[in-house]
């Protein structure tokens, strides 16, 4: 009953196209303080919900979502006990007992008027403002002179700023008593890099010195020469093997946005042992443990409980794209990193959606890094797989 009335409630909403929020509290898992869903308009013009969790260590996580009562009812009905609901038709409020049973207080006006819905551009409120931060948005081609994104790079515009709040969380591990000096490794285009830089310098006020390598000699000399035309005097790139590569001076930070394959594993390799404190990578384009589970391997424990997987060339490939990160971020882990995996942007935007999050953690004892370091060598036994980091770490390659 408490189910069909809560549906009813909000199919009516959503229908109507009234609703501005709904606010969830009291929620079942305490990690969590509440989570805020709203109406937002893509550049299509369809409407679709953003779900914004809010967590108790200050952190929030973006979530898009179908325009779909569904998406409302469930956590209502599972994992809050309370929702506020604001609407041009009156504000309403649902409360669940522990019985699960549903009490609505308010009514919505037959007679309102629809809600005004935000285009996606609207509805964030980015790190960088394109509007007072054109300058080298316009020097990469991302805007034109009035500040405007260019239509093809919203999706990169809004990746920036997700990668932005990824930093903003962990600046607080980079030293406070000198400038802290950044790596970033197959930077590419160096939209990233210049982001980072801009970030520290011009809305923090704070002096960083910046390191962008990649392979392609002709694009290191055009950033070389935007970031001197926008006068970012600290700021300066590299053309070279990431694997031959050696900074002037020890990197606070490594960031990398989508290295391909083996590159994420040679990126990650050079941060623990250039001793980084913060490392931020993006992996791109498994295909390496794709290979070593193609060949046949007796020893290999695992592989039997997993032939469902395995047969099939599509759910293969994305337990491989899942397993070379969970083995990555165990390896570090076992370097003394705290590590976690994040959601860079909508996977809408695109499938290589995961970064890992390595804060080097100097509490973190020598015998747990052994622990983890004799668990990570068990998995890969399991596997029959020799990953390339690990190999890396063991001068094998």
């Amino acid at each position: 009953m408490a189910n069909e009335q809560t549906e009813k409630l909000f199919s009516e909403i959503l229908d109507r196209r009234i609703l501005k929020k709904a606010v969830y509290s009291k929620a079942a898992d305490k990690a969590v303080t509440k989570l805020v869903i709203s109406p937002f308009r893509r550049a299509d013009g369809s409407i679709m919900l953003s779900a914004e969790s809010f967590c108790g260590d200050n952190k929030a996580i973006r979530k898009n979502l179908p325009c779909d009562p569904a998406e409302l009812v469930r956590p209502a009905l599972e994992g809050f006990r309370q929702v506020n609901i604001f609407t041009t038709a009156g504000d309403l409020e649902l409360r669940r007992s522990k019985s699960g049973s549903v009490h609505i207080s308010g009514k919505l006006a037959p007679d309102a008027g629809e809600a005004e819905v935000a285009s996606h551009d609207e509805h964030k409120n980015y790190i960088i403002d394109p509007s007072r931060d054109a300058g080298f948005l316009r020097e990469l081609g991302l805007a034109d002179r009035s500040g405007r994104i260019h239509d093809k790079k919203q999706a990169k515009f809004r990746q920036i700023n997700r990668f932005l709040e990824i930093i903003r969380d962990v600046e607080s591990e980079l030293p406070s008593d000198r400038p802290p000096v950044i790596c970033d490794l197959c930077c590419g285009k160096s939209y990233l890099t210049f982001a980072v830089y801009y970030y520290f310098t011009a809305l923090k006020k704070r002096e960083v010195r910046m390191y962008g390598v990649d392979l392609k000699a002709d694009v290191i000399e055009f950033c070389n020469e935007a970031a001197a035309r926008q006068g970012f005097s600290q700021l300066k790139f590299v053309s070279g093997n990431i694997n031959e590569y050696t900074p002037p001076e020890k990197p606070d930070m490594v960031i990398s946005l989508h290295a391909c394959d083996i590159a994420t594993d040679i990126v990650l390799y050079n941060a623990v042992r250039w001793g980084a404190g913060v490392i931020l990578s993006t992996p791109c384009c498994h295909h390496e443990m794709s290979k070593q589970l193609s060949q046949k391997n007796d020893s290999a424990p695992m592989r039997d409980g997993l032939s469902f997987i395995l047969g099939c060339s599509m759910t293969k490939q994305k337990f491989c794209d899942a397993a070379t990160d969970a083995l990555r971020v165990k390896r570090l882990s076992s370097c003394g990193y705290d590590v976690s995996t994040l959601e860079l942007i909508d996977p809408d935007e695109t499938p290589k959606n995961l970064m890992i999050r390595a804060v080097l953690d100097p509490k973190k004892s020598a015998e747990t890094c052994a622990r983890e370091l004799e668990e990570y060598r068990g998995i890969c036994a399991g596997l029959g797989v020799a990953p390339y980091l690990d190999r890396l770490f063991k001068n094998e390659v």
